[in-house]
């Protein structure tokens, strides 16, 4: 029996607006653990992790919080990489975006020690590639893929001391409709591949995940970070930074479904909840239904 070890880090110091810290106690209310215990999985529910409060102040060196910011991702680092080293999957439940410095940081160190592939699936509304030097506002959430690829404050970039903790290569990113000026020159520069929604709109949500899924085997660890703000805010009000034109309910299960069919998911991220401005808990709740179609719940009824 697969176990998952659900990791909380209830902060939101990379965040541009107050609320993600509430994220992962909404996705206990919303039924997390009864959900993949349905589903024949082990939970170990490691609660939440501590770190400093928020002290919302402006942005120093073009960078807001970033002390803060090192200590939650030294602490997400190293609570994932023991459930990694403990044969779990770790889920982490943020809390911003910026936490996956952290999460991803450990499971590339796990696949380098475990002689893996690493394929990072980046949900998200936005390219999350910003420089603190091009940055319009300092918020670390907009940072975390430049960082992990080397590219920002050395305290984020060397994580169990190696630096970059991926590359390029082994990231996919899907959904991405909000794009400031400098990030699209070094996402060209850095050569990531992303699936944008002009993308999704002329191909469909099954070319995007077969052609983001292309090349993995059974040697390859899928890392799953999964940003709300990557769905329409119709369906997933509960964000901070919501962009118009995203991916539907029925994009999103397939996208899950897809990943689900490879067998291959070893870790997952699910940030940006934003239960202040949720209606209902339903953006936790439709967050608790795509991790269920990611670990096989299926519509499907074809023989």
């Amino acid at each position: 029996m697969k176990t998952i070890s659900l990791i909380g880090a209830p902060t939101d110091v990379g965040a541009s607006v107050k609320g993600a810290s509430m994220g992962p106690d909404a996705l206990r209310v919303a039924g997390l653990t009864e959900a993949l215990q349905a589903r024949q999985l082990q939970v170990v529910d490691r609660g939440n992790l501590h770190g400093p409060a928020n002290p919302w102040q402006e942005p120093v060196n073009g960078l807001r919080h970033l002390k803060e910011a090192i200590d939650w991702n030294q602490a997400v680092f190293d609570t994932v990489g023991q459930a990694l080293s403990d044969g779990h999957l770790p889920m982490m439940l943020g809390g911003d975006h910026c936490l996956a410095i952290g999460s991803i940081s450990a499971v590339a160190a796990h696949c380098r020690q475990a002689g893996k592939k690493l394929r990072v699936l980046w949900f998200d509304a936005h390219a999350d590639s910003n420089l603190s030097t091009i940055s319009p506002t300092g918020n670390i959430h907009g940072m975390p893929v430049a960082c992990l690829m080397g590219h920002g404050p050395k305290e984020l970039i060397g994580y169990g001391g190696h630096t970059p903790a991926m590359l390029p290569h082994e990231i996919r990113q899907i959904g991405i409709r909000s794009v400031d000026a400098g990030e699209k020159k070094f996402i060209h520069e850095m050569g990531i591949q992303v699936y944008d929604m002009r993308y999704i709109d002329e191909y469909g949500i099954r070319n995007a995940m077969s052609s983001a899924l292309a090349g993995v085997d059974a040697n390859t660890h899928i890392h799953v970070s999964f940003d709300m703000d990557c769905l329409d805010p119709q369906i997933a009000p509960g964000v901070g930074t919501a962009v118009l034109g995203g991916p539907t309910y029925r994009e999103a299960q397939l996208c899950m479904e897809m990943i689900a069919d490879t067998g291959l998911m070893g870790s997952l991220d699910i940030v940006e909840l934003n239960p202040a401005l949720d209606i209902r808990n339903q953006t936790a709740i439709l967050a608790v239904d795509l991790i269920e179609s990611l670990f096989g719940k299926s519509t499907l009824v074809r023989i």
